[in-house]
């Protein structure tokens, strides 16, 4: 089968400046001195990352905070390049990663609909079909006609998250932004998340919440220090994370679950 998601030996590197100038004065003496401004350090996100992603498949990118998971889901949507190595993606796909990304705070509600379908490969026509179930979705009526820098940013959230899942991707990636949203919302963004699932959409979630990564990946694969440790069956990747003694605290019962029963 052809991999829908495809990382082959990814890596990124980042060059982290320190001991910056405090001061134009300085900055000439530097100058004049031969000297650079500030320290050179090389940081490396990401190391050598191979993943294929078949499709239908749900994969969870789990890690502690820094471990390169959110570079990696800005790689695979082609916010940012890879130092080295190759990403190949086919299919329509929306990502969920960054609040706001592909919005304008000037423009109302109605207008950032169409101007991030637009962004989306989609015409005003396509997106005039869809306005009144995203608005809908959203729980955002009352404010549509409003410019977004009066919103807040759970509203925005809302907004990002309906238009993503309206347009019928093939792909699904998904960060904690949802955790941004208060919980009732977010028991309404994972129930809409498990059946994008059901109808064998592919699905890249990020999430610190265990129970949730569980019921909705059937494999993760664990970074830490931007290297895998683990790729494989979600029991057994989770079960080797927590045994590290790297994770953060998850929330005791799973909100997807409570989405399912509800």
């Amino acid at each position: 089968m052809t991999a829908i998601m495809e990382l082959a030996h990814v890596s990124k590197q980042y060059r982290l400046s320190h001991e910056k100038s405090r001061s134009l004065q300085e900055v000439w003496l530097n100058l004049f001195r031969g000297k650079r401004a500030g320290k050179v350090e090389e940081f490396w996100a990401l190391r050598d990352v191979s993943v294929r992603i078949e499709p239908g498949e749900s994969v969870a990118l789990i890690g502690p905070n820094g471990a390169g998971k959110s570079t990696a889901l800005k790689i695979i949507a082609r916010i940012i390049d890879p130092t080295q190595g190759m990403v190949r993606v086919r299919g329509r796909m929306s990502a969920l990663i960054e609040l706001g990304a592909g919005f304008h705070s000037d423009l109302t509600g109605r207008e950032n609909v169409f101007l991030n379908g637009s962004i989306l490969g989609f015409s005003r026509q396509e997106m005039q079909s869809r306005f009144d179930e995203i608005v809908t979705f959203a729980e955002l009526e009352q404010f549509i006609d409003t410019e977004l820098k009066r919103w807040s940013t759970g509203m925005v959230m809302r907004l990002g998250f309906a238009i993503a899942t309206s347009v019928n991707p093939d792909i699904l990636i998904t960060d904690e932004i949802l955790a941004v949203g208060d919980e009732s919302f977010q028991r309404k963004c994972l129930g809409r998340i498990e059946a994008f699932r059901e109808e064998g959409g592919t699905i890249l979630f990020v999430s610190h919440d265990m129970h949730a990564v569980r019921d909705l990946c059937g494999r993760s694969v664990w970074l830490d220090h931007g290297v895998v440790q683990m790729d494989g069956p979600t029991a057994q990747v989770v079960a080797g994370y927590l045994a590290s003694g790297r994770n953060e605290e998850a929330p005791p019962v799973s909100i997807l679950q409570q989405a399912v029963e509800a």
